[in-house]
This record gives structure tokens, sequence and C-alpha cells, in this order.
């Protein structure tokens, strides 16, 4: 990678093993190039994820749910990496998670958007999920999608 000097990087995780992956590579380049790392997550809330039966959940129940979920995965990923050294923060979006991954990249001027190949899988959907095929097209910089 000679000649790549990126300053700004940005990871999504949604608690899948391919995002760990992600996070540990994304960390690497952080150090070598002592980047400014974001790591992020997105929650989808999914329709009638309350059940068939009964009503919706209140917005603060629904806030809180989402919060927990994003806490937890962001949790997981901060144990995986030594941050020591690295100037990050963490961040909790909530919408699409390929639109909202590309819409940070774009706030913070990201030079690269790290994911991992797979997400979490079809019963994880609420998180982040699989969005490198959607976000390698539509991000403003180069995307490095971990095996």
């Amino acid at each position: 990678m000679e000649g790549w000097h990126p300053t700004v990087i940005v990871v999504g995780v949604d608690g899948s093993e391919a995002a760990i992956d992600a996070v540990r590579v994304a960390v690497d380049v952080a150090k070598a190039r002592k980047a400014k790392l974001y790591i992020v997550t997105v929650v989808r809330p999914p329709e009638g994820w309350w059940g068939i039966v009964g009503a919706p959940p209140t917005a603060e129940a629904l806030g809180d749910s989402l919060s927990d979920a994003q806490r937890d995965v962001l949790d997981r990923a901060l144990r995986a990496v030594d941050l020591t050294g690295i100037d990050y923060e963490t961040q909790e979006e909530i919408g699409e998670p390929s639109t909202r991954l590309i819409d940070v990249c774009k706030r913070v001027d990201a030079d690269v958007l790290v994911v991992g190949r797979r997400g979490a899988g079809r019963l994880k959907r609420i998180i982040v999920g699989s969005v490198a095929s959607h976000v390698i097209h539509d991000a403003p910089c180069p995307v490095l999608v971990v095996p």
C-alpha cells in the first residue's frame, strides 16, 4: 500500500465475526498511518419488531432497545482490539445501514470505509448486517472489504 496515506478511517460493525475482523484491520491501518478512526454501528428498526399481537412500543422503549443493541455491538468490537495510542470515536446511528455508513463517511471526510464481507445474519438484521455490496457502489471513498 505504498503511497496510500489515509488519515480518516470509518469502520462499520454489526456484531458479526466479519465485522470484528474489519475492526482489527481498521485498527492496524489506523496505527500504521496515525489515522483518526470512527467505529460505527447502525441499527435499522425493523417494522413490526414488537410482534403480531400488541401495540407498538413507546418511542422511549424502542430507543432504549436500539441503544442497548448498539452498545453491545460496540463493546464487543472494542474488547476485540487494542486501541492504545489511536485517536478514535464510536458512533451509533439509526437508519438504513449502508446509507448511514455512507453519510458518516461524507460527514467526517473519510479516506477509507472498512466493512466485513458478511454481516450478522438473518436473525440479527436489527444490526448493520451485510452492507458491503451496497457501499462499494456509493461510498465517497475507497471501500476495504474484509473477508
